[in-house]
């Protein structure tokens, strides 16, 4: 009589909780995301995909992201616009593709003889950077988690040798962020391209050069088969984030421990990414250099300094006209300086 009372409280006990846990248990949910990128592009484009992986097996199969190629939803310059207009859910993108609402967007993307990859990310994490942008993005209705930083970029691709300030004036070129600012400064005529019509506007002569990314994935989209003249340092991007934008209301609508697990899967995934980054781009350079001629170029001193000055010029302009760049900038601008005595003395030089 008494096994047979014990048997029947523990199994009551144990559907209790079976009950429970089914009550706490999330309920599935899919997240459309657009793509600035295409899945096939190495690093930033495969990227999304895995997260989405890392969501799935992480969350239980609670969070399907399913991942959209550029234009499939959307134009890929229009990702997180349509975030925040609600009509996707979820971008794959970084903060200068969303520049024309606020110039301030460029500085959480990247920044013109700025900060390597540690020092970006301590600004983020620890100098004010993601609270500062979660505020701005949180006025367009969207919740923003850096999720994949890249390593420093290539300066871009050139047809011709270029060897003075004077050689780049009337140059039409396909440039990023708050670096096109720079080069208009130089003469040149930019215009922000999607990545997937680089090469035809290249070889179409629609521009005469173009600035994109890591030499891995320059190498992909082929560029040396129109210019040869391939320049370094990138000085306009040391650093790149990349982020996952969703919109706000998706994500509140979403249980807590979904949250952590996207915040959780963005964090491994930038650790994943910045060790391919830097392991991936030797290979390609010496490829590009040995099998496709192409000539790999640093700036002169005098070209550096030329557009160093310009910079400093476009932060007193853009600082002038939007406060919202000049609140973002001096939080940037005041760790910089407070982090010098370290990055002066810490590191090798």
């Amino acid at each position: 009589m008494k096994c047979r009372v014990l048997a029947t409280a523990v199994a009551c006990i144990a559907a209790a909780f079976a009950v429970t846990a089914s009550a706490q248990a999330p309920q599935k949910v899919r997240i459309n995301l657009a793509s600035a990128f295409p899945t096939s592009l190495t690093l930033i484009g495969e990227a999304p995909v895995r997260l989405s992986k890392k969501l799935e097996r992480a969350s239980g199969g609670t969070i399907d992201l399913k991942v959209n190629e550029p234009g499939a939803l959307v134009p890929a310059l229009q990702a997180i616009q349509a975030t925040s207009q609600g009509s996707v859910d979820a971008a794959w993108s970084n903060g200068g593709f969303f520049a024309s609402t606020d110039s301030a967007f460029n500085m959480f993307a990247s920044v013109p003889f700025g900060p390597g990859m540690g020092e970006y990310m301590a600004w983020i994490y620890y100098g004010g950077g993601l609270q500062l942008s979660r505020e701005l993005y949180g006025k367009q209705g969207i919740h923003n988690i850096p999720c994949g930083l890249i390593p420093p970029e290539a300066s871009g691709w050139f047809r011709k040798e270029i060897k003075t300030v004077q050689d780049m004036k009337g140059l039409k070129m396909r440039f990023f962020g708050l670096g096109a600012k720079v080069m208009e400064k130089m003469g040149v005529s930019t215009q922000l391209l999607a990545p997937g019509d680089i090469f035809q506007a290249l070889q179409l002569g629609t521009i005469d050069a173009t600035e994109f990314s890591l030499p891995v994935m320059d190498q992909k989209f082929g560029f040396y088969q129109v210019a040869k003249f391939y320049y370094f340092p990138g000085w306009h991007q040391q650093a790149t984030f990349l982020e996952f934008y969703i919109n706000r209301k998706k994500w509140d609508s979403l249980a807590d421990t979904q949250k952590a697990t996207i915040e959780l899967a963005c964090g491994d995934l930038i650790r994943e990414i910045v060790a391919e980054g830097e392991a991936t781009q030797f290979k390609a350079m010496r490829e590009m250099q040995d099998k496709n001629g192409v000539q790999i170029k640093r700036w002169s001193p005098e070209i550096m300094a030329a557009l160093e000055k310009a910079w400093g010029e476009v932060i007193t302009e853009e600082s002038a006209k939007n406060p919202s760049f000049k609140r973002v900038y001096d939080s940037y601008a005041g760790f910089r300086k407070d982090y010098a005595i370290w990055r002066d003395n810490g590191y090798l030089k």
